[in-house]
């Protein structure tokens, strides 16, 4: 995508779009555009054919959902919304751009909405929305009301976009399309720069140019945060000291700005000492799992630190941060089966899930129900997804979930599977979601913990998998002569 074609960043309000209209309103990032505007007052409408949990929400703040495509739907419209998913030839796009009406990328918008604000913008190639969600937390905790938007809903909160009465915007910023080139950020955190989104860039130097490009669009009296821990950042950190940009830099390599030492995650959370230019700033503590989600909150404290925020906010942010949504997602037990929803699907974010799973699973055993995500990506990082899946004890693969995009011969879900360095018996192949729930019930056994890990439908499995299972166990107590109910 090039976004040259795209209106720049500046020239449009919110309360420019008029009535506003987004196709495909359901997804994560649609959604929480679509929150943000209702919550500002603007007239919203949405098209949608699955019947996303956000749908509700949505709903209630005054949104009009309709459950179909289609050209009426445009009706009284001024604004219509499109994702990089929704394909040029789309009934609602086409017809929108016949009817002359005003038509922008979901970034264009969402730069709309930043206007007046100091932006945070959060980018990497992963890590990007638990990251943008502590900032949020901590920001809030400090009492500065920022606005906000999420790639995904905060847990608890249940929320993935707020408009905010403080300076601050706090904005997940995408680089899978080159969007995030759209924004003017005061700060830009870069979590991390790994090998993806090669169907958009063709080469990692590409990739790692246009983060550099990003990161140059920060606010001359602002600063960058960047990872000392990850190649790609850090080498950008080095470039953009030489240009004479201001830079910190946060990890556990002994030349971070913010350093983390005494690292240590169990199923009962993460800790660490935080160190920033030799001055202590104690003990950080989150109640979930994974040295990784420690390097993230380490992005968010320096990022409130510069900012002048108190160190007691981040730490008290921190320690009741409720994780979010479909990141390590407890969906429930039945029976010391333990059912977990998980996002990541690049090979780097599944090592780090999966690694922190097993602190979760302790004596028990790791089944992962996994949907690959894009076609391009299971394909150009082929050995290293397999590599990754090989850390659990069994999976249960589906086919890729790539819209828009086609397999070649050799490529797909099945052929990743047999890959997997896993015992024949320890891993299938299911062509439909029908089939998952009864593969988990005959697989699964007391103590297991199960993951449904990759692209966004696989996130409507969770509930389905504990009723399956809860199913399953009262029908041996019925037939045991018990009378006991399986737990949730």
């Amino acid at each position: 995508m090039n976004t040259a074609q795209f209106t720049p960043a500046g020239t449009l309000t919110a309360e420019d779009l008029g009535a506003v209209h987004l196709i495909g309103i359901g997804g994560v990032g649609m959604s929480g555009l679509a929150r943000l505007l209702l919550t500002r007052g603007i007239r919203v409408s949405g098209s949608e054919l699955r019947n996303w949990p956000s749908l509700a929400g949505l709903r209630a703040l005054g949104g009009t959902i309709h459950m179909a495509h289609d050209v009426a739907n445009l009706d009284g419209v001024d604004t219509v919304v499109y994702s990089t998913a929704i394909p040029a030839d789309h009934v609602e796009l086409a017809e929108a751009r016949r009817r002359g009406l005003r038509v922008l990328h979901r970034s264009e918008a969402l730069a709309a909405t930043m206007t007046g604000r100091k932006t945070i913008a959060i980018s990497g190639t992963h890590g990007k929305t638990t990251t943008t969600s502590m900032v949020t937390l901590i920001f809030q905790q400090a009492g500065v009301d920022p606005s906000f938007v999420i790639g995904g809903e905060i847990s608890e909160a249940g929320s993935n976009a707020h408009h905010g009465s403080g300076e601050y915007f706090v904005a997940e910023a995408d680089e899978s399309d080159r969007s995030f080139l759209l924004y003017r950020p005061y700060v830009s955190i870069i979590t991390n720069i790994d090998e993806d989104h090669l169907n958009t860039y063709g080469d990692y130097a590409n990739l790692a140019a246009t983060f550099a490009d990003f990161a140059r669009l920060t606010d001359p009296e602002g600063f960058v945060v960047v990872c000392a821990d990850n190649p790609g950042t850090r080498e950008l950190a080095v470039q953009l000291r030489s240009e004479g940009r201001r830079v910190y830099t946060y990890g556990e390599a002994a030349d971070a700005d913010l350093r983390l030492t005494d690292v240590a995650s169990s199923a009962r959370g993460v800790h660490y000492l935080a160190t920033v230019d030799g001055t202590s700033l104690g003990e950080m503590r989150l109640p979930v799992p994974g040295r990784h989600l420690g390097l993230n909150s380490a992005a968010a404290v320096l990022t409130a630190y510069h900012l002048g925020l108190p160190v007691e906010a981040a730490r008290s942010a921190l320690a009741a941060f409720p994780g979010v949504r479909r990141r390590f997602e407890r969906k429930g037990s039945v029976e010391d089966i333990t059912v977990y929803d998980e996002y990541a699907y690049h090979p780097t974010s599944m090592t780090a899930a999966l690694r922190t799973m097993r602190e979760v699973a302790g004596d028990g055993r790791l089944l992962v129900v996994f949907q690959p995500y894009r076609v391009y990506r299971t394909r150009d990082l082929h050995a290293e997804l397999a590599a990754a899946l090989g850390l659990a004890d069994e999976v249960l693969m589906l086919e890729v979930f790539g819209p828009g995009e086609e397999r070649g011969p050799g490529e797909g879900g099945a052929a990743l599977l047999d890959s997997v360095d896993l015992p024949a018996g320890c891993k299938v192949f299911l062509p439909s979601f029908d089939d998952v729930a009864a593969e988990v019930v005959r697989r699964a056994r007391p103590g297991d913990v199960v993951l449904t890990m990759g692209a966004p439908p696989i996130s409507l499995l969770g509930d389905e998998l504990l009723e399956a299972l809860a199913r399953e166990a009262a029908t041996r107590a019925a037939a045991a002569g018990g009378t006991d109910s399986p737990s949730r």
